[in-house]
């Protein structure tokens, strides 16, 4: 047994119930923010195409926002039903982390800024489930009690 499958071994036997009630709000905050880049891609490129450090052209940011959003989107539904968690966690830990260094933190750190506080919630919580699991309340769970 590896060392992943050791601490997958122990989240899924030490996770209390009650954070299957986290997983779903943060599955449908994750959603929630897909749509919302989905619905205001004007803003969210223009705040990426300003704030750039990887040099996105216009183009460029425009896809880059199509793609987070879809990884939002998707990843919010799954961690919210708790189908294949860890792998949904582990795609949004790098967004979380770039909207953190390269976005929300040219606000400043202020108690003012929202965005940055709630990301960096959001990322906490993230790698929180990509160690414990999904839990007991989850289609994951399920699939494992008929096999």
């Amino acid at each position: 047994m590896n060392v992943i499958q050791k601490v997958e071994h122990w989240g899924d036997a030490h996770q209390a119930k009650w954070l299957a009630v986290v997983r779903i709000v943060l599955g449908l905050i994750i959603f929630s923010k897909g749509i919302a880049l989905i619905s205001d891609t004007g803003q969210q490129q223009e705040l990426l195409f300003r704030n750039s450090v990887f040099g996105f052209s216009e183009m460029m940011s425009s896809v880059a926002i199509h793609l987070v959003a879809f990884a939002h989107l998707v990843g919010g539904i799954l961690i919210t039903i708790g189908l294949v968690t860890r792998f949904a966690v582990v795609i949004q830990i790098p967004i979380l982390v770039c909207a953190i260094l390269f976005v929300n933190i040219s606000n400043g750190f202020s108690a003012l800024n929202s965005e940055l506080w709630l990301s960096v919630i959001v990322l906490c919580l993230l790698i929180l489930f990509w160690v414990v699991g999904s839990g007991v309340f989850s289609v994951d769970h399920q699939i494992r009690r008929k096999h």
